[in-house]
């Protein structure tokens, strides 16, 4: 581990001061994008007004004899679009580290768009020692290329082993921006019996008592929920975000819907979108609901400094109602300041 005074130091002479506070972002959703694929690449420009992230992936959805491709690709996309305009997030998910092409991905997207780079997903992240890596040739390569501002690390958590360290990831480095779920690699990491890309599983149920007459009332459960709320509490501990990743089924949008509120709730920031069709579902279920907002508003109005207790509508409000209104409160003026027809209906004060 990393000793206190020293955690906030750069790991290479000349590399930018770590960030003691993350930047402060909408990330509803981290949208997918093959750039070695030239006509989706196109689409880019128009494609980053519309979402909170564009990511490059360069991973698993790229064949082998395309890697180079992609990276190229991805620089070309960097170039070609300012990201920061529309204040949309540029990502890149790397190969992973035990892969023939991680230190060419980093080697090449740090030298040509290290200062566009907003974040890097590291794949199949498995403990604390694959973030050190990372961050260590991350400032190395910041310090050689001139970045000025840190490149933040986003951990996919994918591996059995990566579950059972998950505070010691979110605890890495100060470039530790959050973690997604990455459900398909974590199915056969675990041994798990299925094929889907997250959501529930028919099989996968609880059943009532039976009644008179025998009947059982039954109930599909989310294969996902135990290592959801693992993921969220490591993060949230350490101040960085987590995510639900990617719903493979495109033509089920009612259990994807469903899916991602779910892990709104629990407190994740986002998901990832695979599919055009996605990216409005993440607009809708991670922004709070205009309702939800107008009574948090008056909770904060009616303890402006969060003490005290008070009845509101009959309901008993005090310092932890006031904590979670504060939660959604903030996190609609995130969202108002993106989507002005939201700010409407939030009709913030």
């Amino acid at each position: 581990m990393k000793l206190p005074r020293r955690f906030f130091q750069p790991l290479a002479a000349g590399a930018p001061e770590p960030f003691r506070e993350l930047p402060i972002k909408l990330e509803r959703m981290i949208h997918f994008v093959p750039p070695h694929n030239e006509k989706v690449r196109a689409r880019v420009p128009e494609l980053a007004k519309t979402v909170d992230v564009v990511l490059g992936n360069l991973e698993d959805a790229v064949p082998a004899d395309q890697k180079e491709a992609a990276r190229k690709g991805f620089v070309e996309m960097a170039k070609a679009t300012d990201f920061a305009a529309s204040g949309t997030g540029l990502w890149t998910r790397i190969n992973a580290l035990n892969s023939p092409w991680i230190l060419d991905d980093l080697f090449t997207l740090v030298a040509e768009v290290g200062s566009k780079l907003d974040v890097v997903m590291v794949p199949k992240v498995e403990g604390p020692w694959d973030i050190h890596y990372i961050d260590q040739l991350l400032a190395q390569l910041e310090a050689r290329h001139g970045v000025t501002k840190p490149i933040l690390v986003h951990a996919i958590l994918e591996t059995a082993e990566g579950v059972a360290n998950v505070d010691a990831i979110a605890s890495a480095s100060p470039r530790m921006h959050g973690m997604s779920l990455g459900p398909a690699d974590l199915a056969a990491s675990r041994g798990m019996k299925t094929t889907r890309v997250g959501g529930g599983h028919p099989d996968y149920r609880v059943i009532a008592d039976p009644k008179g007459d025998g009947e059982r009332a039954s109930a599909q459960q989310d294969l996902w929920h135990y290592t959801i709320a693992r993921m969220v509490d490591a993060c949230m501990a350490n101040g960085i975000k987590a995510f639900y990743g990617p719903f493979g089924d495109f033509s089920d949008s009612a259990a994807c819907e469903v899916q991602f509120r779910n892990a709104f709730l629990m407190g994740c920031a986002g998901a990832w979108t695979l599919h055009p069709s996605q990216v409005a579902l993440a607009k809708t279920v991670f922004a709070p609901d205009p309702a939800e907002v107008n009574f948090a508003v008056r909770i904060v109005e009616a303890m402006p400094d969060g003490t005290g207790a008070v009845m509101i509508d009959g309901k008993m409000q005090d310092d932890a109602t006031w904590k979670q209104a504060k939660v959604i409160v903030d996190l609609a003026r995130l969202v108002a300041e993106k989507d002005p027809d939201l700010a409407k209906v939030y009709n913030l004060p």
